[in-house]
């Protein structure tokens, strides 16, 4: 499958997402990706100095699920007519692929498309842009059962906008139960907050409140971590002991939860 040097469309809670940008080039080769730091190797492609500077970051997660039995090249269409929005005014970074795993059984999605914004105008604008009405329209509607998205402003700027090939996004979707407390939320955010403290596998996490209700069927948190590789996600899953410890501070204020990854894919540039 072909990866566009991309920007969207449209993350258990502590299972915790794709990656192009529109900046410079990034020169991963100087990167070990063996390194045995995965906060140095996210801090190490942070983004260039000739980038606009960021105060916030808006985090965008659409997750599709395709229809049974459609043709493989339908589905490359959608993934490279999303990842080819990239060129759209006001996207920082879009990725799509198919995901890695669903670690949620009520959950049936079978693609993500996470993508980053400097403000929510900005992600009204990119949304209506006509180019990406008709990547919906001719490439994503057709071949879809479901679509869902979660949008929310990230409790910090991530160090680098794009992750790098081969790294791997654990995706948290949480529904909390009706009518809890603003300080019950308020415990759920700082929980997942100091998740990369006590888990230094996470190379770079956010977190945040959904703040367009309507597509994400009442789903109100979310957060994405990414990890260097499949090994580092791995090794942190195995620290079962501290991960359930994380689990049972809020899992008396949770309805359901939906938990997706995705391995970054190698990109190139193509154009629409």
């Amino acid at each position: 499958m072909i990866c566009v040097r991309a920007r969207p469309l449209f993350s258990s809670p502590f299972s915790l997402a794709i990656s192009s940008t529109k900046q410079p080039p990034i020169h991963l080769r100087r990167i070990p990706l063996s390194s045995s730091s995965p906060r140095r190797l996210f801090s190490a492609v942070a983004m260039s100095s000739s980038s606009p500077p960021q105060n916030q970051i808006v985090e965008h997660i659409v997750l599709f699920k395709v229809k049974e039995d459609t043709d493989s090249s339908k589905i490359s269409s959608m993934m490279n007519g999303l990842n080819n929005l990239v060129s759209l005014p006001r996207v920082l970074h879009i990725s799509a692929a198919p995901l890695h795993r669903v670690r949620s059984s009520v959950s049936a999605f079978t693609h993500v498309l996470h993508s980053r914004y400097g403000s929510k105008e900005d992600l009204a604008d990119y949304a209506a842009h006509p180019d990406h009405v008709r990547v919906v329209k001719e490439f994503v509607l057709p071949i879809c059962d479901d679509v869902m998205a979660v949008d929310w402003i990230a409790h910090q700027v991530p160090g680098t906008l794009a992750p790098p090939p081969g790294s791997v996004a654990k995706i948290t979707f949480l529904k909390v139960k009706e009518n809890l407390s603003d300080e019950a939320k308020s415990e759920i955010l700082d929980l997942i907050k100091g998740l990369d403290e006590k888990f230094p596998g996470i190379g770079q996490i956010t977190v945040g409140e959904n703040f367009s209700p309507a597509r994400a069927k009442g789903f109100s948190i979310a957060s994405i971590a990414y990890f260097k590789d499949l090994a580092e996600l791995e090794s942190v899953d195995s620290q079962t002991e501290l991960v359930n410890s994380q689990k049972e501070k809020v899992r008396d204020y949770l309805d359901s939860t939906i938990v997706v990854e995705f391995v970054v894919p190698a990109c190139l540039v193509s154009g629409l």
